[in-house]
């Protein structure tokens, strides 16, 4: 909630509202949880993470666009991480909702559920010893897996959807145009919903003229106006089959949207903005700036986890907090995949941790 108790809601127009939900002790702030009104009812885009204060704000925004709760028709989950996901299950016994996301994603959220809490820290703890992570590192894993932990990690018992979100589809939204577009990187499964609809506002000189570009895009985050996403590796305890390439994905994924150039842009973290054209560029660029960066410091082999503490981040790897740390180096496994499969980067046979070297 805002300092005023009530919850911070703008009307973008058109029957789309956004409402900001806290995501508890994360820099991030909020997600923006959409909300489009269609002749069947409202629709939820994401709902927030699953806390007491992010599930009253939720009901008081929703409150706060003209409705109730069991006015709701639908969710529409871009991706399935926590601060998106994590209220849908109570959204759907509040309303009698549908939720709806990418195969991809609910294949995840399926493994979650069904893997036992030491299956994940069996799976990290090899992962990161894998990585390079020293034992200083590694000890709070292994002492919560001797201790029986796990058990309170985030998303171990999200919501099953209901429905899928197929790539490409107009979904089935009375009133309303709203196609999908599937744009893998941050996630497997993560998804784009392009409002084909003209920009119901005028452009910023306000001389009558329309916005550049068509309709609006709601971009989850797979597009930031000031953030670059995180882009990690896909697997978990369950995973199988081929060898992914999140970070190849993620830039194909930024092309694909780049080139259905919306007048403006409704992410899930930060602001809605313009120029979405623009910011693919400046995201491409930003990535391939960083892999000619990680390729010349490979001039050195390198594990995984070296390669992250060299890296470039928004504080000193001293101040990277504890678990900051994993996902950092899950985003370095993440740019060595895709400079291994470019034929820049190779693994050196027979090491132990896994070290990689530049080619």
């Amino acid at each position: 909630m805002s300092e005023a108790g009530a919850p911070q809601v703008i009307d973008h127009r058109g029957g789309v509202w956004s409402i900001a939900v806290p995501i508890p002790d994360n820099p991030l702030g909020h997600t923006l949880v959409h909300l489009v009104e269609t002749d069947r009812g409202p629709v939820l885009i994401d709902t927030g993470w699953d806390d007491p204060d992010a599930w009253d704000t939720l009901v008081a925004g929703v409150g706060a666009c003209g409705f109730t709760l069991t006015d709701l028709h639908g969710v529409l989950i871009t991706h399935h991480h926590p601060d998106h996901h994590g209220l849908s299950a109570k959204v759907r016994e509040a309303s009698g909702a549908w939720i709806a996301m990418h195969a991809a994603d609910t294949d995840v959220v399926r493994r979650t559920r069904e893997a036992e809490p030491r299956q994940w820290l069996d799976f990290l703890i090899a992962r990161l010893a894998t990585s390079g992570a020293p034992d200083d590192h590694l000890a709070p894993l292994r002492e919560a897996r001797a201790k029986g932990g796990g058990r309170s990690l985030p998303g171990l018992r999200a919501a099953l959807p209901d429905r899928e979100i197929a790539p490409g589809e107009l979904l089935d939204l009375p009133g309303r145009r709203l196609r999908a577009i599937w744009t893998p990187g941050h996630t497997p499964g993560h998804v784009c919903l392009h409002l084909e609809e003209e920009h119901p506002g005028k452009d910023a000189h306000g001389d009558g003229s329309r916005r550049p570009g068509f309709g609006r895009l709601f971009s989850g985050d797979h597009l930031l106006p000031g953030i670059t996403p995180h882009i990690g590796l896909y697997e978990d305890p369950e995973s199988v089959g081929e060898v992914t390439d999140p970070l190849g994905d993620y830039l194909d994924s930024l092309e694909r949207v780049g080139r259905i150039a919306p007048a403006e842009v409704l992410p899930a973290h930060q602001h809605a903005f313009t120029g979405a054209e623009g910011r693919v560029r400046e995201l491409i660029a930003h990535h391939e700036e960083r892999l000619a960066g990680l390729r010349a410091l490979l001039r050195v082999p390198l594990t995984p986890w070296q390669l992250a503490v060299s890296m470039e981040w928004n504080r000193p790897w001293e101040q990277i907090p504890y678990g900051s740390r994993n996902i950092a180096v899950s985003e370095a496994e993440a740019h060595l995949r895709r400079l291994v499969k470019l034929g820049h980067a190779e693994l050196v046979p027979g090491s132990d941790p896994a070290t990689y070297r530049a080619v």
